[in-house]
């Protein structure tokens, strides 16, 4: 007879309780490893883990509770297990769970998670790479929902009427109109974004949702000036279909909506740049709800068929299931200390002036504000050379205006793909608009460097600065990280610093092919050049120096070069 698995004495127990009279009957199946207290079995069993994890992450437990001072894990079994589970299922790839299940299953918010994996780990090197990788990406993808879903709360206050006239019917209640919209952004979100934690992309996306169904709600639901826009669009001719006669009819025609009233009002009253908005609203939205064959009910999609279409996302992806934010549902609910501090009382910027209030910088708000300080700085520059920097490049022996040319719109198509490749196909003409952007403050700051030389060197002839291929790309690199680090700005960054996302530095170096210490050359002459950079942009160029400094630019492969190249300045 093989021997027999180990097993805890209770286990054993219950495994010879099998009769040994078999017959004809077809064999029993393999016995499930039961280890551990009972309890435990039961949190696997809910969680459907395999034996290989069960046992893993049974010895992880036993090893915690050996730890000095694990009385406290102890006092916390079933949250105990519940890490243990998580952090041996990543590691084994064996997730059989989404994250919000395993949440339930041990009865513990997100936050309260995320700060007892954190204490576990400092006690007992328990976290791999893997596992931290994954935390992390769960956690930016939770601070992006948070932040859109206070936002959207408070946005649809705004445009809705708590109490619309009896002429509406029952079944177009707020609720059912509020799950519509959110549901309706997170399967667009989910199948428009790869780059999750994107906030500002998904603010724009958010926008589009409600533009689409501010078109479909009856004037009579509506605030000002929201009803204003949706009365001259229906009048103008409108793609809004009447409600009756209209139940479980399926919506087969293409959306070619172009009336952009009410995404205008969107923008105007949330800050949001209209042409970004636009380009997401025909690149990106258009294309998702001709995809998905939305079935209407009342005038608004089925909330059953697009749940259905967003477990499909939920259950692949085992990480958050976000429609739980419709009900405060506890697994979701933001840590106490971390919401204070959002919402500080305002204050007075002179106690001898009026009261001048200063509100609190949601993340979407102070998102929102960086994009539009930049916005402003750039609006009197250029995609092409100024006249000044025309005069610059006319006065060198080798006149760098073509190769210039050449190398931004080469590196603009680079830009692109990578870009599209990063956050989704449907977001190119997103990267097109950002790496304009970035050209744009490329000429501004070059202008204002050879404006600087000049003064210094008293000489108008850079023909070999200007013909440095290394340098105009380091130069570029230089704005377009600006650019990129100023819509990355992650909904968690409350002191403004940068939060690493997929299009973080040193994402921009690999784009450009440019080594580290290139681009660490030409930092501080950026800095210097463009004085109208925010503290925020500062910081996080000097952070970029900082890194390449301690890592980057001591790979063996760059410490020749390194030490060979510098620049005129």
């Amino acid at each position: 007879m093989p021997p027999k698995v180990s097993r805890r004495a209770g286990a054993a127990a219950r495994s010879q309780r099998a009769s040994p009279d078999s017959g004809s009957a077809p064999p029993p199946a393999a016995p499930r490893l039961e280890i551990g207290e009972a309890e435990f079995v039961a949190l696997c069993d809910a969680l459907k883990v395999s034996d290989g994890v069960r046992e893993k992450a049974w010895k992880t437990y036993e090893s915690l509770s050996a730890v000095d001072g694990a009385l406290a894990y102890n006092k916390k079994k079933k949250e105990t297990w519940g890490v243990c589970i998580f952090i041996v299922a990543i590691d084994l790839d064996e997730m059989t769970f989404t994250f919000t299940e395993l949440l339930k299953s041990i009865n513990i918010s997100i936050c309260t998670f995320f700060q007892f994996l954190k204490e576990l780990d400092v006690n007992m090197d328990t976290v791999s790479t893997k596992v931290d990788s994954t935390v992390s990406r769960l956690k930016k993808k939770y601070d992006v929902l948070l932040a859109l879903y206070q936002k959207f709360e408070r946005i649809c206050g705004l445009i809705y009427l708590e109490q619309p006239s009896s002429e509406i019917s029952a079944e177009l209640s707020s609720v059912l109109v509020l799950k519509n919209y959110w549901i309706t952004f997170l399967l667009a979100k989910g199948k428009v974004l790869q780059v999750e934690d994107d906030l500002v992309i998904s603010f724009q996306l958010l926008l589009c949702v409600l533009d689409y169904f501010i078109k479909l709600s009856p004037p009579a639901m509506l605030k000002e000036p929201y009803k204003s826009a949706v009365t001259a669009v229906t009048v103008n001719g409108s793609a809004r279909t009447p409600r009756r006669g209209q139940n479980r009819s399926t919506r087969t025609s293409k959306q070619t909506d172009t009336n952009t009233k009410v995404i205008e009002v969107l923008c105007k009253e949330h800050d949001c740049n209209l042409d970004e908005v636009k380009n997401v609203y025909f690149t990106s939205f258009i294309p998702f709800l001709n995809s998905i064959g939305i079935v209407t009910s009342n005038g608004l999609p089925e909330v059953e068929v697009l749940s259905k279409q967003y477990d499909e996302l939920y259950l692949n992806n085992k990480d958050i299931d976000a429609r739980l934010f419709l009900d405060h549902d506890e697994t979701l609910q933001p840590d106490v200390i971390a919401c204070s501090q959002l919402e500080r009382t305002p204050i007075k910027t002179n106690s001898d002036e009026e009261l001048n209030l200063i509100l609190p910088q949601t993340p979407v708000r102070a998102a929102m504000n960086n994009i539009q300080q930049l916005i402003m700085i750039l609006n009197s520059a250029t995609d092409k050379p100024s006249d000044t920097l025309i005069v610059y490049f006319n006065n060198c022996t080798v006149n760098p205006t073509d190769s210039i040319l050449r190398r931004v719109e080469s590196l603009g198509h680079i830009f692109k793909k990578k870009f599209a490749e990063a956050v989704g196909q449907g977001c190119a003409e997103i990267g097109s608009q950002r790496y304009k952007l970035g050209v744009r403050l490329y000429y501004r700051v070059m202008e204002s460097m050879l404006k600087s030389e000049e003064e210094r060197l008293s000489v108008q002839n850079f023909s070999k600065l200007l013909n440095d291929n290394v340098f105009h790309t380091s130069l570029l690199a230089c704005a377009v990280e600006v650019v990129m680090a100023t819509y990355g700005r992650n909904a968690s960054q409350s002191d403004g610093t940068s939060a690493e996302t997929d299009l973080s530095f040193p994402w921009i170096l690999s784009v450009f092919d440019l080594k580290a210490f290139d681009f660490y050359k030409v930092i501080e002459s950026f800095i210097k050049a463009e004085p109208s950079l925010t503290r925020e942009m500062i910081k996080h160029l000097e952070r970029c120096e900082h890194r390449i400094m301690e890592s980057l630019a001591w790979q063996s492969e760059h410490v020749k070069h390194n030490v060979s190249m510098q620049y005129i300045w």
